[in-house]
């Protein structure tokens, strides 16, 4: 138990590793927990829109996918040009002592490889969760997100992640609060 005990208190740690992309844009920060939250979100929705889908597989996935940046850190794709992480070492190490270790070596193997539905819809909720946050941005008035929003869009795989990202575009960030304060009458107490 005791060393469950340490992989959770490791997973915790993600709570405290910033994502390290949004120094290009100038503004904006988020934890990789953070980050792993909004990508579960996206993606128990893209599973409600692909039927066909293992659920449980595919929340399991987003919830581990960026768990051994609790011991590499989070690289950017700039950063990715000069410094190479060992991620297997560090899945390795991760799991050691673990009794489900092989099941998230596996789920790792299988977000990387990209193969399955799950793992494309995994991936697009990644990439979803960007995108989000790059649309309230720009909506927020910065600018500099506009030049990556296109970008991101390219890495999607499926039909349900780029329907997604097209009502994202055209989706005002501040809209579903708005309509509860100029859409709904207001009612006097």
């Amino acid at each position: 138990m005791d060393r469950i005990a340490e992989f959770l208190f490791e997973s915790m740690l993600l709570k405290r590793v910033h994502r390290t992309g949004y120094q290009f844009l100038g503004t904006g920060k988020e934890s990789v927990a953070e980050h792993t939250f909004g990508v579960m979100c996206i993606a128990w929705t893209l599973a409600r829109l692909t039927p066909e889908a293992d659920e449980g597989r595919l929340l399991a996935m987003c919830l581990i996918h960026d768990l051994p940046e609790a011991r590499m850190g989070d690289l950017n794709r700039v950063q990715k040009q000069y410094v190479t992480a060992d991620e297997k070492m560090a899945v390795a190490h991760l799991t050691r002592g673990l009794s489900f270790g092989p099941d998230i070596q596996a789920l790792l193997d299988e977000f990387n490889s990209s193969e399955t539905i799950e793992a494309q819809l995994a991936r697009d909720a990644d990439q979803l969760a960007f995108l989000l946050d790059l649309k309230s941005l720009a909506d927020m008035g910065y600018t500099a997100p506009g030049k990556w929003a296109g970008h991101i869009s390219t890495r999607l795989r499926t039909a349900a992640g780029i329907k997604l990202s097209e009502s994202i575009a055209k989706t005002e960030w501040d809209s579903w609060w708005l309509k509860i304060f100029i859409d709904s009458p207001s009612e006097e107490k």
